[in-house]
């Protein structure tokens, strides 16, 4: 086993563990305008309000902690992967944070946005062919790792258990613990690891809770972040056991949920957040009693273009 002392030192472990406190715990939202329904309800998990400002704190700071501790990731190598850039992003802040180096393999038509905190947070940014999106970035990624071992960590998320396994010790026992009540739980899949290792997780605590995954309906779609498996590279530590059933999201039904969402429950929600929604609230219509559980993965801090294009004042 690996000496973990002569590759990282104390005070890096020290470090990295301490950020814990700033991923997680994020609030609940319960929708009350929007959707309502006797003895029915929905809430989601404003997942914005932890470091770096998404869901994807928790498998970027998963993924890290776990690559530092078992000296795989040390302040001689670059940490490198593929991301649309939310998961970009909390790598970078963490990152920064270590003063450890990112790399991130991106698609070109990434936001305007995402770009620019991707550079003032320091990170080197590979950016690859738009018309090829994730499946593309990851190639690449792929391609520059197996070229360079000594140079880079592969983080690989959407092979990397440490995703999946953030959601499984955090995201479920945070939703269990203010909603022991819940009855289903439902989310979009991009590298799959809110959903698969939310949904394990909620197996063991509460196992008569129903499992629902949600796809955009077409390939072409505008959901950040979400992959349609049938067209896409199938993350590896995807389970195709696990959801008891999958809906497809159009992205003018995700857009429409975006306007409704700033007009009846003054939230300003990103395509795959206003995604989720819209899947929770299929869901729910259909209940005559129920708890349903979704996670807003980011607001629409890093969404201009689309804000400005739905004419909302952000």
């Amino acid at each position: 086993m690996t000496d973990t002392a002569t590759l990282n030192t104390p005070e890096l472990i020290a470090k990295v563990r301490a950020l814990e406190k700033q991923v997680g715990n994020t609030p609940l939202h319960e929708v009350t305008h929007l959707f309502t329904k006797k003895n029915v309800h929905i809430y989601a998990k404003k997942e914005w309000q932890q470091l770096s400002g998404s869901v994807k704190a928790r498998a970027a700071y998963s993924i890290i902690r776990g690559a530092i501790e078992r000296g795989e990731l040390t302040k001689q190598k670059t940490l490198l992967d593929a991301t649309s850039g939310n998961t970009g992003i909390a790598y970078a802040t963490i990152g920064a944070l270590l003063n450890i180096r990112v790399a991130l393999c991106l698609p070109e038509n990434a936001s305007r946005e995402r770009k620019e905190i991707l550079r003032s947070l320091g990170a080197e940014l590979i950016l690859t062919s738009p018309f090829e999106g994730t499946d593309g970035a990851q190639q690449t990624a792929l391609a520059l790792a197996e070229e360079d071992p000594g140079k880079y960590f592969y983080a690989d998320q959407y092979k990397n258990p440490d995703n999946w396994k953030a959601h499984y010790r955090t995201t479920a026992v945070e939703i269990v613990r203010e909603l022991p009540g819940i009855t289903h739980f439902v989310a979009g899949l991009g590298t799959t690891g809110t959903f698969v290792g939310t949904g394990r997780r909620l197996r063991e605590l509460t196992p008569s809770a129903r499992l629902i995954s949600l796809q955009p309906e077409l390939a072409m779609h505008g959901m950040e972040g979400w992959k349609h498996l049938e067209t896409a590279i199938v993350p590896g530590i995807y389970d195709a056991s696990l959801a008891d059933e999958s809906l497809e999201i159009g992205t003018e039904e995700a857009y429409d949920t975006i306007r409704a969402a700033y007009r009846y429950e003054d939230l300003l929600l990103s395509p795959s957040a206003a995604a989720n929604l819209a899947g929770a609230i299929r869901v729910a219509d259909k209940l005559e009693k129920g708890i349903v559980v979704t996670v807003f993965p980011d607001n629409a801090d890093k969404y201009g273009e689309v804000i400005q294009a739905l004419k909302i004042k952000n």
